[in-house]
Order: structure tokens, then C-alpha cells, then sequence
């Protein structure tokens, strides 16, 4: 399949997915220039109803939050799904890069840049290590990497939860949270005069997005992955290692959703997390890396309009428009681009067709 064809599809999906959101709106009894107004509103800032109040930069921070973390978890599952692997573990290794990052603030005490950098890394290496055992599996063993992942993103919830309990000092207020974390533990706002959480976290985004760029497209390294992911045996009849480059990507992709976890509870929480449920986040990363195409700039464009659409709930509510309706347009678009394969063989065919009546007429022509 060709890239431009991918990238094709996921804008019809997006779209597509857009379009019926605002069709089901108007279908409900509720106007859709009130829905386009919130979207308009969340990304920029200016309220359409009264344009008298200038742009507010809170809602544009608010939509730059929402995206920075399942832009890294979709990292994590297209750097995998770039190799040939399909990491639908990256919630469980976005919990255990929390609990890492949550362990380093509470016991090291080291000054704020040192700090967080060694909160982020351990954040890394945790989701990494929690990677590896799938990783393992599939190389050695063969064993599907779905199932495994799924397995580990409910054991890694359950993990993190008992380590926190039984290692970390747990606030006596909430019994449900660790105490805060020291200020050199965590990202600071931006603007600390705008009332919006976003943070200095966004470097870390900045720098996997880069790191994610250059591993894939510009080394030896990400070129050996990516065969592995093309070809096993030609791989491995070329002489590289297959079972540790399978190993390799699983180990990097869960980085990435270790990071996620980082800036996450070094970000916004500030304290180390008691996990209920899941966020969530690591199942964000699949459409974002699907509709990305598992590219560097698809998945960061793919991860703001899905932070887009989350952002935009709160506005949303304010027309009495159903949060729901952000769920149902990014499952439409997601669908959407699940289906692109058999979408983009029916174009091949009607292109196949398109070409072979132009040639006809001319080999017509030339027998004359």
C-alpha cells in the first residue's frame, strides 16, 4: 500500500467521522453551528457567540494537554506496528512508567532538572521492562503478542496499585493517592498565569516525536526493525537478528507509553496514582497510530485531533450537546481506517478499470 494512499484514507476517515457527528446532532433536535462553534472554540480560543471576548489561550493550552499523552502512546503502538507488531499493551506500560516515575520522586532527592530527568527515564525503562515480556514471548515462543498484552495491561494495573500501597506513602486524607510529589519532581505550568495545566512535559513529547522520527526512518537500526517487521525469513536470511530485533521494538515501543505515564503524573496528578480503571490512554494510542499511518508527523497530527475531541467535551456540554458525540466521531473515524485495506483495493480495481478503457480505444485505433 502506498503511503499516499493511507494518508488518503485516514483524511476521508477524519472527515467522514467529522461530517456524521455533526448529521447525528442536527438528527437529535440540537444545531450543529452550536457544535461547530465548541470544536472552533476549543482549538482556538474564540467564542463565535461573542466574539467581544477575544481569544481565550486557556482552551488552546487545555487541547495541547489533552494531546501530549496519547501522542506518545501512539508512538508506542506505531513504532511496534512498524516492525510488524501490534502493542496493544501500552496502557499496562503506561502505568507501570507512573508507578517508576512515582517511586523516583518520592524517594530521590536531587535537584529539579536531575530530578525529572531521572523520573522520566525510570518512567522509560519501566515501560520498557514490562514490554520485554511479550516481547520475549513472541521472539522465542511464538506466542501472540495481543493476548499476552491485553493480559499484562490488567496485571500491570493491579501491580502498580500494591506496590504504591505497600512501598509508597499513601496521603492519610484520600487514602486513594500518594502524597504530593516535591516540586523538583514536577513539570511546572508553562503559564503559570493561565488557568490550564499544561506543562513543561511537552519537551519530553517533543523529543520521543524526534527520537521516534530518526530511530525509524534514519538508522540502520530502525531499517533492520522495520525488514523484521516486513519479512522474518528474509530477515533472517540476511543476517539479522530476528528474535532480538522483535524483542528490541517491543522493548523501545513501551518506552514510549512509560514516558506517557511520566508526564502524566509528573504533569497534572503530581502525586503517584491508585489505579480504579484505566485511562484509557494506551487504547488512544491505537487510533492515533492508526490514523497516523505510524508515522512521526501523522501520529502527532492524528494525536491533536483526537485531543481535539476530547478537549471540546466541556464545550460541548455547555450546548447541551452529549459528550457522546466526540466517542461517536472518533469511532467512526477509527473505523474508517481499520477498513482502509479493503477501501483502498476497491479504488485499486476502479483505477485498474479507469485504465484499461483508456488503453483500449488506442490499441483499437493503431490495428486501423
Amino acid at each position: 500500500m502506498k503511503k499516499h494512499s493511507a494518508l488518503k484514507i485516514s483524511l476521508i476517515a477524519v472527515v467522514c467521522g467529522i461530517l456524521l457527528g455533526f448529521i447525528v446532532v442536527a438528527i437529535t433536535g440540537r444545531s450543529p453551528y452550536h457544535m461547530f462553534v465548541a470544536l472552533l472554540r476549543s482549538m482556538t480560543g474564540f467564542n463565535l457567540m461573542k466574539p467581544q471576548q477575544g481569544v481565550n489561550v486557556t482552551f488552546i493550552l487545555n487541547w495541547f494537554l489533552e494531546a501530549m499523552p496519547i501522542i506518545l502512546t501512539g508512538l508506542s503502538v506505531g513504532f511496534a506496528y512498524r516492525t510488524g507488531l501490534f502493542n496493544i499493551g501500552a496502557e499496562g506500560q503506561l502505568m507501570m512508567g507512573s508507578l517508576a516515575a512515582a517511586i523516583v520522586a518520592l524517594s530521590v532527592d536531587l535537584p529539579t532538572i536531575p530530578h525529572l530527568i531521572l523520573c522520566v527515564l525510570a518512567a522509560m525503562l519501566a515501560g520498557a521492562l514490562w514490554a520485554l515480556v511479550p516481547g520475549i514471548l513472541k521472539a522465542y515462543r511464538n506466542v501472540n503478542e495481543v493476548v499476552i498484552c491485553i493480559m499484562m495491561n490488567y496485571t500491570g494495573m493491579y501491580f502498580a496499585n500494591l506496590i504504591t500501597r505497600t512501598f509508597l506513602e499513601i496521603d492519610v486524607n484520600t487514602n486513594a493517592r500518594t502524597v504530593a510529589f516535591p516540586a523538583s519532581a514536577t513539570f511546572s505550568k508553562v503559564f503559570p498565569s493561565i488557568p490550564s495545566s499544561f506543562n513543561w512535559g511537552f519537551v519530553v513529547v517533543a523529543i520521543c516525536v524526534i527520537l521516534y522520527w530518526f530511530l525509524i526512518e534514519k538508522t540502520t537500526f530502525g531499517f533492520g526493525l522495520r525488514a523484521t517487521g516486513f519479512n522474518k525469513e528474509s530477515a533472517r536470511f540476511a543476517g539479522m537478528k530476528v528474535e532480538k530485533n522483535i524483542v528490541m521494538s517491543m522493548g523501545i515501543a513501551g518506552a514510549f507509553a512509560g514516558a506517557a505515564g511520566a508526564i502524566i503524573v509528573m504533569g497534572i496528578f503530581k502525586y503517584g496514582r491508585i489505579f480504579t480503571m484505566f485511562d484509557n490512554y494506551g487504547f488512544d494510542g491505537i487510533s492515533v497510530a492508526l490514523v497516523g499511518a505510524a508515522t512521526a508527523p501523522g501520529i502527532v497530527l492524528s494525536g491533536f485531533l483526537f485531543g481535539l475531541l476530547k478537549a471540546a467535551n466541556t464545550n460541548l456540554q455547555m450546548f447541551n450537546i452529549p459528550k457522546e458525540i466526540s466517542d461517536l466521531m472518533q469511532a467512526t473515524i477509527i473505523y474508517l481506517v481499520a477498513i482502509q485495506y479493503g477501501i483502498i483495493l476497491l479504488l485499486d480495481r476502479w483505477e485498474k478499470r479507469k485504465k484499461k478503457k483508456e488503453v483500449l480505444p488506442v490499441e483499437g485505433g493503431a490495428s486501423e
